[in-house]
């Protein structure tokens, strides 16, 4: 669901940014690859943030951007930076469809190692 309202906006974007002269590259740009492992990381993050908000009263009281603010100070990388370099990367949409679909083979293969691990966890149940 996530995915699907990022690509409408993303689409949006791209639409009426098509009259517009192309985005000026940024100074410090990320490069693909730490934009990638970052892109990564905020889906984990809006994941936790969305899966766990009732159950846990920490992430009850947090919001999204305390969550997105972790990433860019783990990272290093401000805020300001993260969106232009995100603009930019966006505004050659079959690239950025690449980056994209290496964010989603990161997180597919994430949840099927932790998929297989989840099957190999000992059984603490009681069992002698």
């Amino acid at each position: 669901m996530k995915l699907s309202r990022f690509l409408v906006i993303l689409s949006i974007f791209i639409v009426f940014s098509c009259d517009e002269p192309p985005v000026e590259k940024p100074e410090n740009l990320i490069k693909k690859s730490k934009m990638v492992e970052m892109m990564v990381d905020i889906h984990i993050a809006e994941t936790t943030f969305n899966s766990r908000r009732y159950e846990d009263d920490w992430v009850k009281n947090s919001s999204h951007t305390n969550f997105y603010y972790s990433i860019l100070e783990k990272y290093e990388v401000p805020d300001s930076l993260f969106e232009k370099s995100f603009i930019y990367y966006a505004s050659f949409p079959k690239d950025f469809e690449k980056m994209y679909r290496l964010v989603m083979n990161n997180l597919n293969e994430m949840e099927q190692e932790f998929s297989g691990r989840k099957n190999d966890l000992l059984d603490l149940g009681g069992q002698e």
